[in-house]
């Protein structure tokens, strides 16, 4: 037989209690419970308990911490249902419980994977620069549902992105300048689509933004990168000197033309 001889609060939380038991052999500790806990089991001294109800009530005081840990998880931010579970069992709590604390999260509201995936796509809009394949991934990696996914991005319209491309495009040419304006245009491509955007939308924000280069600026980017160039193959003269030059700024999306204009220049100096 088992009897709770004591219950007392503890030192950390006035919302938690220590439980001593005598099972014959003296009073001990025998759990800690939550303030509802001890209130649901009708727990207070002198209640004779059997071995079903002391692991019932064990098992529903787990399931408490766990439900409060994941409603201090959501507290800061919105979260995916598999988001709560990957948090809930980092913090080693069991799979049966984690199951449990999702279900009442659920019936109280808590979780809405629909409305978490609209609340992420707008966020991500507003205020990064990503684009819908990145955003669909991470919200593919955060457990949503494909026709969830599918549903949410549709709010990205494709007026919005070309707005948001066009934007990074401008902001890119001044990154990329030094580059020959093919190379250029390769960069800020790629970019654009290791960021999330599409070739169609890339495409379509070209259109309306000015990534050419004029003489002078294209003269300017080639002596750049020929002087580079330059510094590298000085030891070499000659023909090997020229044909390094060549092969070295053609890479790099300079015409044959302008690539002679600038060795004879280094002549002329």
């Amino acid at each position: 037989m088992t009897v709770i001889t004591k219950i007392t609060t503890q030192k950390n939380s006035a919302e938690r209690f220590n439980v001593y038991i005598d099972q014959g052999k003296g009073e001990e500790f025998a759990f800690g419970v939550d303030a509802n806990v001890l209130i649901q089991y009708d727990l207070k001294k002198g209640r004779v308990l059997d071995e079903f109800e002391l692991a019932e009530i064990q098992f529903a005081d787990e399931e408490k911490k766990a439900y409060n840990l994941a409603v201090t998880y959501l507290s800061y931010r919105m979260r995916s249902e598999k988001e709560v579970r990957d948090y809930l069992k980092k913090k080693e709590v069991g799979d049966m419980i984690v199951q449990q604390v999702i279900q009442r999260l659920d019936s109280h509201r808590y979780l809405n994977d629909e409305e978490f995936a609209k609340a992420y796509v707008l966020t991500q809009v507003n205020t990064t620069s990503k684009g819908p394949s990145v955003i669909k991934r991470e919200l593919q990696e955060k457990g949503i549902k494909p026709d969830i996914v599918q549903s949410t991005l549709e709010h990205f319209s494709k007026e919005e992105q070309i707005e948001t491309v066009m934007k990074l495009i401008a902001k890119l040419k001044g990154k990329y300048k030094k580059y020959s304006e093919i190379v250029m245009k390769q960069k800020i491509e790629q970019f654009l689509v290791n960021k999330g955007y599409s070739f169609s939308i890339i495409n379509g924000a070209m259109q309306h933004v000015d990534v050419e280069k004029n003489s002078d600026e294209e003269w300017q980017a080639l002596t750049q990168q020929g002087m580079k160039a330059h510094r590298k193959y000085a030891k070499y003269s000659g023909w090997e000197y020229e044909q390094k030059m060549k092969q070295n700024l053609y890479r790099k999306g300079f015409s044959i033309d302008q690539i002679e204009a600038f060795i004879s220049s280094l002549e002329e100096e």
